[in-house]
């Protein structure tokens, strides 16, 4: 029987090219198949990971990256292991989980099995539609593609997500880190979506840092795209990132849940945004 394949470059340009796919050179979508790692993702997806969804498939990806990860809680400068200085769902208590994107692939996994294994798989994350390509990751995912066919329906899903009795995980910048001019790494600037959509559904957010960087080669061709004004084909390069950083160490910070009622008229909801981001990195 052939195998199916769960990453499936020459469908996914059929998908967001249609008829114009055809005009793609085959040594462009070799290369794109090399980049992404086609093979050897497929390969993983459909043995030890074939059949895990949800929990289970996150998991089974932190495994698979052999992700060292150290878990910790920051509560007002008390930095204690674990996540037992956080409040439970209990009494229909759901929050908005908030954290930087320092890695753009391996960071989301281990957040989501991080979330679900604390709050018991209560938790949906919003990521570009791509992803759901991965069958595994479908259970706990509202998906989004704000640059494609889905972009007007982006203000839908990201109601759906929050009507659903579900802790919702988000990472604002929606683009991962960059390198600043100082040689700092940093997230871009966060939308505002999470701090009109937690106060609108009274969800405490709480704040997590991950640590972690990719390579110069991907900060170079970023900062490259962002000043010739081109499209960020630094995206593609994520996957191949994402096996550049297999066992490695992470420390994952998780903050003191914000009240929603924090978030008043005395600044703006970009302002707040930008201020949960401040504390982020305080973290």
């Amino acid at each position: 029987m052939e195998q199916h394949n769960q990453i499936d470059i020459d469908r996914i340009l059929h998908d967001k090219l249609g008829s114009k796919a055809k005009f793609v050179p085959r040594f462009v979508t070799s290369w794109l198949k090399k980049i992404l790692h086609q093979d050897e993702n497929n390969n993983f997806l459909n043995g030890r990971c074939k059949g895990k969804m949800g929990k289970d498939f996150l998991d089974e990806c932190v495994s698979y990256l052999e992700m060292n990860i150290t878990l910790q809680t920051n509560i007002d400068g008390v930095i204690t292991p674990g996540l037992d200085a956080l409040p439970s769902n209990e009494g229909g208590r759901w929050f908005t989980i908030v954290s930087n994107h320092p890695l753009g692939g391996e960071d989301g996994v281990a957040l989501g099995s991080i979330v679900c294994g604390k709050w018991d798989s209560k938790m949906v994350y919003l990521v570009n539609d791509v992803l759901m390509n991965l069958e595994g990751l479908a259970p706990v995912c509202v998906p989004i593609n704000k640059t494609g066919g889905q972009a007007r329906n982006f203000p839908k899903m990201v109601e759906a997500a929050f009507q659903a009795e579900k802790n919702v995980v988000m990472f604002p910048a929606g683009l991962c880190s960059r390198k600043r001019d100082d040689g700092t790494i940093r997230d871009l600037q966060w939308k505002k979506t999470f701090i009109t959509k937690s106060v609108e559904y009274k969800r405490d957010v709480i704040p997590v840092h991950l640590s972690g960087q990719n390579s110069d080669r991907f900060y170079n061709i970023a900062r490259f795209c962002q000043k010739h004004k081109l499209p960020n084909f630094a995206m593609l390069f994520l996957v191949d990132e994402m096996y550049k950083n297999v066992g490695k160490d992470f420390t994952v910070t998780f903050g003191k849940p914000i009240p929603w009622q924090t978030f008043d008229k005395s600044k703006s909801a970009t302002e707040w945004a930008q201020w949960v981001q401040d504390i982020v990195y305080k973290l």
